[in-house]
């Protein structure tokens, strides 16, 4: 999909736990967004190509979540946020699809299509061939662990597949990811602590977008609470 990134089943105690954590890991933790309790706040619509729809429903457990769908369409929700990864370098959050996108190359414009995504934005300001975007996604052809260039805006955006082939539709995953280590592995290591640390420390954005432009395909999917930890 054509866009600039910069800019922008389980039920009972286990769906409690997969949507909002335990009680000591949120009180640790710098929340970013709060869909169980109904909080859109500071997340705002970016349209690329028609409008997917998002609202706050209930999920399994009687607790509210984040859905999405998309019908041939593309736009997210993003929030400006400053994220300190020398502080709370661990995104934490959850999600579920109802359904992956048909066969197509993720890696190719054509197919650069997900069921759900949620990606960081580090901001270069003025200087932006700086702006880096990591995309944690759920693939529907790839498998979990790939990593590839964005195919519109090449290495400055890198894909990674949380979730793919072999893993189960219409169930909830809990996600845990070492952003800053990420961040390193996908765009380099600049061979010291203090280097990696100075170019990689601060997140400006955070994002999710279900989107089926390209693919011209349906989608559905639910997104449960964001938030950054210590560990």
């Amino acid at each position: 999909m054509n866009q600039t990134l910069a800019n922008i089943a389980l039920t009972g105690f286990l769906t409690l736990a997969l949507l909002m954590g335990s009680a000591l890991s949120l009180a640790q933790s710098l929340l970013v967004a709060e869909f169980s309790k109904g909080d859109l706040s500071g997340w705002k619509d970016k349209s690329f190509e028609g409008e997917t729809q998002y609202e706050i429903t209930m999920a399994e457990g009687n607790l509210q979540v984040l859905k999405a769908h998309s019908e041939g369409s593309a736009s997210g929700l993003g929030k400006e946020i400053t994220i300190d990864l020398k502080q709370t370098p661990f995104i934490n959050w959850s999600w579920r699809i109802e359904n992956t996108l048909n066969q197509f190359d993720e890696t190719t414009k054509n197919g650069d299509d997900y069921a759900a995504r949620l990606y960081v934005v580090k901001d270069g300001g003025w200087r932006v061939w700086k702006t880096r975007a990591l995309n944690y996604v759920w693939s529907s052809n790839q498998k979990a662990g790939t990593s590839w260039n964005n195919a519109f805006v090449g290495d400055k955006a890198k894909m990674l597949a949380i979730r793919g082939q072999g893993h189960s539709v219409k169930k909830w995953y809990q996600e845990k990811r070492n952003v800053h280590e990420d961040l390193i592995t996908l765009f380099g290591d600049l061979g010291s602590d203090e280097a990696n640390l100075k170019a990689y420390r601060y997140l400006d954005a955070v994002a999710l977008m279900t989107d089926t432009d390209n693919s011209a395909g349906t989608a559905t999917a639910f997104y449960g609470d964001i938030y950054f930890t210590k560990h």
